[in-house]
């Protein structure tokens, strides 16, 4: 029986990282709280895309790093704590589940996850594809925070939470993405930032409130 290196224990255990951040997620119901926990999740990535780095002796996960570093764990976070404080968006306190209809429906979705991932996991030929299944019920899970939260700001970032998941997916199971992909990944996430942004000022000057269902109630009248 050969035993696991121990830079891809710590590869796992930063896996398993990731899926306890997303279960945090579930249960935070303060934003700011939830902006923490997309840059502890950006952290984590950066960590272990650095290892990943560091073993595969691969030039372009270094450059993933710096881009995760400097995107995940810098900017998006410092604009999302910017804008929350201009709207003053500090709680979703009514979210469409209660919290332990949420995490027990998150219990689902992660055993759900790794069957799922199983006929991924057996072709994949890296030495980290048993994360996959991880990497998997973390994009489920970052919908479902999407799926069961009123207000704008709280889907945007379950929206960046599982496009962490995505970016986790694609390291476990090639090493990372090409680097053009991964360039024009991080743009079209800069870009949506920015639109959103805006959306939020457009939602909040019409309606005084990032509430979604304000949204609904338009399309009722019209």
């Amino acid at each position: 029986m050969t035993e696991t290196p121990f830079s891809l224990q710590l590869v796992n255990a930063l896996a398993a990282l990731l899926l306890l951040g997303s279960f945090a997620m579930l249960s935070q119901r303060r934003v700011v709280g939830l902006v923490n926990l997309l840059a502890l999740q950006g952290s984590i990535l950066f960590a272990a895309t650095l290892l990943l780095a560091w073993r595969t002796g691969q030039a372009h996960l270094y450059v993933s790093a710096a881009l995760t570093l400097g995107l995940k764990v810098v900017f998006l976070p410092w604009l999302l704590h910017r804008l929350i404080q201009r709207l003053g968006v500090y709680w979703d306190a009514d979210p469409l589940l209660n919290i332990s209809g949420t995490m027990l429906a998150g219990l689902l979705i992660v055993v759900f996850s790794f069957g799922l991932a199983q006929p991924i996991t057996a072709l994949a030929s890296t030495a980290t594809r048993s994360a996959i299944g991880i990497a998997v019920a973390v994009i489920l899970l970052a919908f479902l925070t999407m799926i069961t939260r009123r207000k704008a700001m709280s889907q945007v970032i379950g929206f960046l939470s599982m496009e962490n998941g995505l970016f986790f997916g694609a390291m476990s199971a090639t090493y990372g993405m090409p680097m053009i992909v991964e360039l024009g990944v991080a743009l079209d996430v800069l870009v949506a930032m920015l639109v959103l942004g805006v959306f939020f000022f457009q939602i909040r000057e019409q309606f005084d409130s990032l509430d979604l269902h304000n949204l609904e109630s338009l399309k009722e009248r019209q």
